[in-house]
């Protein structure tokens, strides 16, 4: 699966990471914390001055080329970062007003003070098309007392109407377009806004919106922490995947099979894991359970097993087993 961050014919590439490289080992990896400026220059993100050009349509004739506008539509366009030649990005609508990328860095600026987080990482995917910039939060979530899981603030923006302005509290450190998208589908909280007139100010009011959800890696602990503390028995946990996975009575044979094996794929994971020690027996353990096999072990598509493995990683990726675990947790917390 492509990283997608942009690269240049210098051999840099529109990307920076703070004291640890990348998988893809692509841009600049710095020796600590970055502030704003640091994290925009590194990452080639600064002087794009992102623009509305009109928008033609040229016509090829017996009697030569006729240039047609193309009323209530517009072409984006940056100045490159290398070349400082301009380079169109999209086609946007009328009522589509760009947001810069200082505006951007401005806005996670204001939120140091809010929360304590530092610049972590920044870059530049598909071409210029989409930025995203992350910070880290000082605080971890601590799970049964030896689990840590670090919180990021990301925002992410597109300059070719793809996507809106989007700001959001998640667990995934975001280093290329997979775990840009993978830490969106794992937002704790989000603050969207669209490309429209009025885009600024609402994005000045995210600093006070997200503010309350800098709670969530507190609340979220002690829900875990109740979880650790709950014994859950085998037949509890049949019931939930019972109801994650309901099957009728008039269900097709090869339906009855495959919950048979589901369920003796999860209640080995409940009793046998590795990833279980010292929470065997909880609802905590339950739940990551379930998880785990939705993730990692439940049936993917494809011929080989390399293609298999491949499905199951865009499955983490893409998010698409996070609406059956939101519903675990919901049976499995107390």
């Amino acid at each position: 699966m492509a990283h997608e961050i942009e690269q240049f014919t210098d051999g840099t590439a529109a990307f920076v990471s703070a004291n640890e490289s990348a998988w893809h080992k692509l841009g600049t990896v710095t020796s600590g914390a970055m502030t704003a400026e640091e994290a925009m220059r590194l990452a080639s993100l600064s002087e794009w001055n992102v623009r509305l050009l009109p928008l033609t349509a040229t016509e090829l004739t017996d009697d030569g080329a006729t240039s047609l506008e193309v009323p209530e539509h517009f072409a984006t366009a940056r100045t490159h970062p290398k070349t400082r030649r301009t380079q169109t990005l999209g086609v946007v609508g009328s009522d589509y007003q760009p947001v810069q990328n200082e505006e951007h860095a401005e806005l996670l600026n204001h939120l140091v003070d809010e929360s304590g987080a530092h610049f972590e990482t920044a870059g530049s995917l598909k071409g210029g098309r989409q930025v995203f910039l992350t910070m880290k939060m000082p605080q971890t979530l601590t799970i049964g007392g030896n689990d840590d899981v670090d919180l990021y603030i990301a925002a992410f923006n597109s300059h070719d109407g793809g996507s809106a302005f989007r700001l959001v509290v998640t667990p995934v450190r975001v280093v290329c377009a997979n775990t840009m998208r993978a830490a969106l589908h794992s937002a704790r909280s989000s603050f969207v806004v669209r490309h429209t007139a009025g885009a600024k100010a609402k994005i000045a009011q995210a600093r006070s919106a997200l503010g309350l959800t800098f709670r969530y890696a507190e609340e979220f602990e002690k829900a875990a922490q109740r979880m650790i503390e709950a014994e859950m028995t085998l037949s509890e946990l049949k019931s939930v995947v019972d109801e994650l996975w309901p099957v009728k009575d008039s269900d097709h044979p090869r339906a009855k099979t495959n919950q048979r094996q589901r369920w003796g794929a999860i209640s080995n994971l409940f009793e046998n894991a590795d990833t279980q020690a010292g929470i065997r027996g909880t609802r905590w353990a339950g739940y990551n359970a379930l998880t785990e096999y939705a993730n990692h072990l439940a049936p993917a598509r494809g011929g080989s097993a390399e293609a298999k493995a491949d499905a199951r990683a865009e499955r983490v990726i893409s998010g698409s087993a996070n609406g059956l675990m939101e519903r675990a947790f919901a049976l499995t917390t107390v």
